[in-house]
C-alpha cells in the first residue's frame, strides 16, 4: 500500500475516524516468530502448562505446513517483519471510566457510547493484542452466563475451556491456523447455560492500532441446550504503508435446541491480510445464523465451516463483501449436512469497483445418511465498472436422492435503463447509482440490528463517495 493510497483516503474522507491512530504507550512488544517469543507470551500471561504445550506444538506445525497454493497472492506477507504481540500499558477493566482516556475516546468515536452500551447484555473492547474492557450485566452472571476474555476463562474455567478449545478448529487445519494457536491473544469466551435465553446481544470490538502488526484473537462460544444468544463483533484499523495481518479464530458450539446468531462488520484498512477462521457445530434442532459485512483489507480469505451434526439442525448465512482498488476479497462458506432433516440457507452479495477482485467459494456436502435435507444457495454479484472482476466457485456434493437443492447465481452491472428511470424521477446520476447499490445490499443489511444496519449503509456510502457519478 503506497502513501498515495493513504492520502487518497483522507482526501476523500472515506476512512474518517477509522484512520485515526491512538498514541498509547506500549508496555510489551514482540516482533517476528520464534520459540522464545511464544514462550514469552505464555509466561507474560501466566498460562498453565497445557496452553504452552499447545502453542509450541502449533509453532512446530506452522513451519511444517505449506503456504496456501490457491487463492489470492500473499507472498509479500513476511511474518518476521510483523509485531506479533503488542500490549499497551493498560490492564483489563470492568468499568468504562477506568479505561485509559485516549483508548476510551477512540472506542466512543467508533460507536460504543453510554447509551448504546446499555442496550447490550455485555460489551468487550480489545486494543491490539489484549482486551482493555470487558463487562457483563450482573443479572446474567446470576443465571450462570459467562462472558470474559479468553485468558481469564483459561484460568477461571479451565475444564470448561479445555472441553471445547481447539476442537473444531484444530492446529493442523492450515498454516495460518497453526500460526494463530502459536500466538493467540485476546478474544472472548461465552458460555450460555441450559435454558437461558439472552434478550440483548453481546458485543466485542477489535481495534487494530499498531502498524506492521498482527492480531490473533480467539473467540469461543458455547450455547448449551435450549439456550439462545446473539453475538456481534466489530473490527477496524487505520491505514498504514506496512502490511498488517489478522489471523483470528472463532469456534461456535450450538447444542440441541439452541440458537446462536453471530454478526460481524469488518472494516479493516487496505493494508490488512485478513486470514481468519470460523467454524460451528450444531446439534439436534439447533440453529446457527451468520450475518457478515466485509469491507476493507488488502486480502481476505475466510470460509466459515458449519457442521450440522444433529437431526433438524439449521444454518443460515447472509454475507456482503465490497472490493475496491487493490483489494482481493476471497470468501465463502462450507456446510456439512451430517444428519437427516437438516437445512442450510446461503444468501450472499458482492460489490466490486475500481478493479477490485471478489471471489465467492462454497462447499456443500450432504452426506448419504442426511436424508430429507434442504439446501438453498444464492450468490449475486454487482460490478460498478469494467475494470473489476468477480467469480463464483460453488462445489456441491449431494450423496442421497432425498435432498432438495437449489442454487442460483448472477453477475451484472448497473443497468443504464434503471439509471435513466431514476434520473427521470429527479435523482442525479450519482444518487441513482448509490440508490441501486444500497437496494442491492438491502437484503443483507436488514439482517443486522438497526444500529449496525445504519453503520453498514454508512460504510457503503463511504466506499461510494467520490467514486461513482
Amino acid at each position: 500500500m503506497t502513501k498515495t493510497n493513504v492520502d487518497q483516503y483522507k482526501d476523500e474522507k472515506i476512512r474518517n475516524i477509522y484512520d485515526v491512530v491512538t498514541k498509547s504507550e506500549i508496555e510489551t512488544k514482540y516482533t517476528g516468530l520464534s520459540e522464545e517469543i511464544v514462550r514469552n507470551i505464555s509466561k507474560l500471561k501466566n498460562e498453565p502448562q497445557w496452553v504452552l504445550d499447545l502453542r509450541l506444538k502449533a509453532l512446530d506445525m506452522y513451519y511444517k505446513l505449506p503456504m496456501p497454493s490457491w487463492g489470492p497472492d500473499i507472498s509479500d506477507l513476511d511474518i518476521d517483519k510483523i509485531d506479533t504481540y503488542v500490549k499497551t500499558k493498560s490492564k483489563i477493566n470492568t468499568k468504562w471510566e477506568d479505561v485509559p482516556e485516549d483508548v476510551r475516546k477512540m472506542f466512543d468515536a467508533l460507536g460504543i457510547p453510554e447509551a448504546e452500551k446499555k442496550s447490550f447484555a455485555g460489551v468487550g473492547a480489545q486494543f491490539d493484542s489484549e482486551f482493555v474492557y470487558h463487562n457483563l450485566k450482573e443479572k446474567l452472571e446470576k443465571k450462570g452466563v459467562i462472558y470474559c476474555d479468553i485468558d481469564t476463562a483459561i484460568k477461571k474455567y479451565p475444564e470448561l475451556v479445555k472441553e471445547y478449545f481447539c476442537k473444531i478448529a484444530p492446529i493442523n487445519d492450515h498454516k495460518f491456523m497453526a500460526l494463530h494457536y502459536a500466538l493467540f491473544s485476546g478474544g472472548s469466551f461465552i458460555y450460555i447455560p441450559k435454558g437461558v435465553k439472552l434478550d440483548f446481544p453481546v458485543q466485542s470490538y477489535y481495534r487494530f492500532n499498531s502498524k506492521a502488526a498482527g492480531q490473533f484473537e480467539h473467540t469461543l462460544i458455547v450455547a448449551d441446550e435450549d439456550s439462545s444468544v446473539e453475538f456481534i463483533e466489530g473490527c477496524s484499523a487505520p491505514g498504514y504503508n506496512e502490511n498488517n495481518i489478522h489471523a483470528g479464530c472463532v469456534e461456535l458450539y450450538v447444542k440441541d435446541n439452541a440458537y446462536l446468531k453471530f454478526s460481524t462488520i469488518e472494516n479493516w484498512s487496505k493494508n490488512m491480510y485478513n486470514l481468519n477462521t470460523k467454524k460451528a457445530i450444531v446439534g439436534k434442532n439447533g440453529k446457527v445464523e451468520w450475518i457478515t459485512g466485509a469491507f476493507g483489507s488488502k486480502v481476505s480469505m475466510l470460509y466459515p465451516l458449519n457442521i450440522l451434526n444433529g437431526e433438524g439442525a439449521r444454518c443460515e448465512y447472509y454475507g456482503l463483501t465490497f472490493a475496491g482498488s487493490g483489494q482481493n476479497i476471497d470468501t465463502g462458506i462450507k456446510v456439512i449436512h451430517n444428519a437427516p432433516n437438516t437445512y442450510s440457507t446461503i444468501n450472499t452479495k458482492s460489490i466490486t469497483k475500481d478493479g477490485g477482485i471478489s471471489t465467492w467459494r462454497s462447499f456443500v456436502d450432504v452426506r448419504k445418511h442426511a436424508k430429507n435435507s434442504n439446501v438453498a444457495l444464492s450468490c449475486n454479484s454487482l460490478m460498478l465498472d469494467s475494470l473489476s472482476r468477480t467469480d463464483t466457485v460453488p462445489v456441491n456434493k449431494i450423496e442421497n436422492s432425498d435432498t432438495v437443492f437449489s442454487h442460483e447465481a448472477s453477475v451484472g452491472k448497473i443497468s443504464d435503463e434503471v439509471i435513466f428511470y431514476c434520473m427521470s424521477r429527479g435523482f442525479t446520476e450519482e444518487e441513482a447509482k448509490a440508490l441501486i447499490v444500497r437496494g442491492f445490499a438491502e437484503p443483507i443489511t436488514k439482517s443486522f440490528p438497526v444500529e449496525y444496519a445504519v453503520e453498514m449503509n454508512r460504510l457503503i456510502d463511504l466506499e461510494l463517495e467520490g467514486v461513482i457519478g
